[in-house]
């Protein structure tokens, strides 16, 4: 099998038929076919056959869209570690929820790059639901967010590094009978699946009609400590607001929750080694301390080299 045949194939099962997936290679349906047929052959099975419904996959044709999926990424990962290997660097990729991202993540990245001068950090900005898929294909190496609510998919391994309450938080001066008085300023952690956000808002009946969502957590914040709502934060990430009388905790039981955050990384045997490094890295204390309080290495005098990229 080849990696053209692969790739039309993948292509076939997430389109789910052979039509889109010659639109999206910009192919012919015939040569789009050609190749799944050869895979065909080669591996006698038919691999799936059409229904009104859809393709209908055979149990073989299930394993190899999976492994299909893995073995292209693993073609270009391999083509990215020769060609840092040749520039001398190596490129460590996390997908991370938006709310360790925004708060956790600037602590650690700063912290781990600190320890090789050869590293570089790309950070994207995910849903905890496209983790699996994304470490499957090699599109990342490392994926931090929520702990799942199932077992882990596909062999990966998740290892639970930090527990972290969150709270809701309101100006000092801000009078309320009832929290249905209240407009809900929320970040994009709001909308995360798995997310401690999610839950605080079920638990306190929170009208969507009062929730306002901001690409950012701390513009949420903002607009709590202006008098204008309520938001949700990481209890770390206002201690010094807590302290000082600027932001008040809401003291009631439904706008508090425990949220975990994990570090899912492939087996051993097919992660790379930077990723293994990380996944060790991140439940020491100096990383726990980092990702609390800042790596404490100094923007100033220290600039990694991350790259943000956020996804909608």
């Amino acid at each position: 099998m080849t990696p053209t045949q692969l790739r039309c194939f993948a292509t076939v099962v997430r389109n789910g038929s052979v039509r889109g997936a010659a639109q999206e290679l910009g192919v012919t349906e015939a040569a789009v076919s050609g190749n799944v047929g050869s895979l065909r052959k080669e591996l006698d099975d038919p691999l799936f056959s059409r229904s009104r419904q859809g393709l209908v996959f055979t149990p073989g044709g299930l394993r190899l869209a999976h492994r299909a999926v893995e073995l292209l990424g693993l073609q270009e990962q391999t083509k990215r570690e020769v060609h840092d290997a040749h520039d001398g660097r190596r490129l460590l990729r996390i997908a991370a929820t938006s709310l360790f991202a925004e708060y956790a993540a600037p602590g650690l990245i700063e912290l781990f790059s600190l320890r090789a001068d050869d590293l570089e950090v790309e950070l994207l900005v995910e849903s905890s639901s496209r983790f699996p898929e994304l470490l499957m294909s090699h599109g990342v190496d490392v994926a931090i967010g929520p702990k799942s609510s199932g077992q882990a998919p596909y062999g990966i391994v998740s290892n639970e590094f930090l527990r972290y309450d969150v709270i809701a938080v309101v100006s000092p001066g801000l009078q309320f009978e009832s929290l249905d008085e209240l407009t809900w300023f929320l970040g994009p952690s709001a909308v995360e699946p798995l997310g401690v956000s999610q839950y605080i808002l079920e638990r306190a009946n929170a009208p969507e009609d009062n929730q306002r969502i901001f690409t950012n957590h701390a513009a949420a914040v903002v607009e709590a400590r202006n008098g204008n709502g309520i938001a949700l934060v990481p209890k770390f990430a206002v201690a010094a607001s807590l302290k000082d009388g600027s932001l008040v905790a809401v003291d009631l039981p439904s706008c508090t929750a425990t949220g975990t955050w994990t570090a899912a990384t492939l087996p051993a045997d097919r992660s790379t080694q930077v990723a293994l490094e990380l996944a060790r890295f991140v439940g020491t204390p100096r990383a726990i301390q980092a990702m609390l309080t800042g790596s404490g290495s100094g923007i100033g005098r220290f600039k990694p080299r991350v790259h943000i990229t956020l996804w909608s």
